[in-house]
């Protein structure tokens, strides 16, 4: 049975809605909650970007039941890996664990801030991979001591730790971030339904329930809404992952993405009032092997959209989906 959650947009929403939507995902019967990690948003029409950290703490303590994770955070340049072992323990024994640590290999866009440069994404890679060595060090308790090619740790020590280890997906683009995520972390995540991802995760020894996902729903009462929406909001997806990952502020994203119209979005986003359209859209990760979707909606009617979700879209995604996926 696929897990469904909903994306808390840090880019697109202010921290006390944030928290708001939180509460009201958990009583819409959604399993878990993501959570983008930005120093800046992508594009200045989004206008947010509120420090995740203490969103999750905020947000542990205002729901019960449903899962936390972040989706994602980058512990390689502008954290320190032994603050992010840290952030995520607390987060944990404050949830009473409920939380994952998706981690990723970042975006110029967040972690040039600290003036520590932007290295190659192979070195990025090495980095995340070092990062993840040390967390995990640091969760197995005492005072740890590393001293690695990237990164340096002295007598530090995380006193507050939660009973049970916590679980970390990495995001992947391809084949060698997958192996990544099969080799240093316990799942992995993406934003594109690619089956040839999963199969390559798996395949390196990845299972198969820890496949993460998160597809952007743009729920309107128009098409045209949705697609204003839309591109008021994703826009900055359709250069792709290097354009992504390279651009430094939300000014370059924006002379990037100024020729891009709502309508260019239409293949790549649901918009409007058509559940099946949306189901079709979650669909499709469903069958590539994702079995956590998280649904990201860019509007500002979120329980409008919680309603439309659990009457409309799961029904129909439990009668489109294949046996065994919903």
């Amino acid at each position: 049975m696929p897990k469904y959650g909903y994306t808390l947009y840090c880019e697109g929403n202010p921290p006390k809605d944030l928290v708001r939507q939180a509460v009201a995902a958990e009583e819409a019967g959604f399993d878990f909650l993501v959570i983008s990690d930005h120093y800046h948003p992508w594009l200045t029409s989004q206008s947010h970007s509120a420090f995740a950290w203490s969103v999750l703490g905020a947000v542990a303590q205002a729901t019960d039941r449903i899962e936390l994770a972040t989706m994602v955070t980058c512990p390689i340049i502008r954290y320190h890996p032994a603050i992010v072992a840290q952030m995520a323990a607390t987060v944990a024994v404050l949830s009473d664990e409920r939380f994952t640590l998706g981690l990723g290999a970042g975006e110029r866009l967040n972690e040039h801030v600290v003036g520590r440069g932007w290295p190659p994404v192979d070195v990025r890679h090495e980095m995340l991979r070092e990062a993840i060595e040390i967390i995990r060090k640091l969760w197995g308790g005492g005072y740890v001591s590393h001293r690695g090619p990237h990164f340096t740790v002295e007598d530090a020590r995380v006193f507050d730790l939660p009973e049970q280890p916590i679980e970390i997906f990495v995001a992947a683009s391809g084949g060698p971030s997958a192996r990544l995520a099969a080799e240093a972390g316990d799942g992995i995540c993406a934003t594109e339904p690619d089956r040839e991802l999963v199969e390559s995760y798996v395949d390196a020894g990845g299972r198969e329930d820890a496949v993460w996902g998160q597809v952007v729903l743009s729920w309107d009462a128009t098409e045209e809404g949705g697609l204003e929406t839309a591109h008021r909001q994703f826009r900055f997806a359709a250069g792709g992952w290097k354009v992504q990952a390279e651009l430094p502020n939300p000014i370059n994203f924006d002379a990037a993405t100024s020729n891009v119209e709502p309508a260019d979005l239409a293949e790549a986003i649901p918009a409007g009032p058509d559940a099946s359209r949306h189901a079709e859209a979650a669909d499709e990760f469903l069958e590539a092997g994702f079995r956590n979707l998280a649904v990201a909606y860019p509007g500002t009617d979120f329980r409008g959209f919680m309603r439309f979700w659990a009457d409309e879209v799961r029904p129909a995604l439990r009668a489109a989906a294949p046996a065994g996926r919903a």
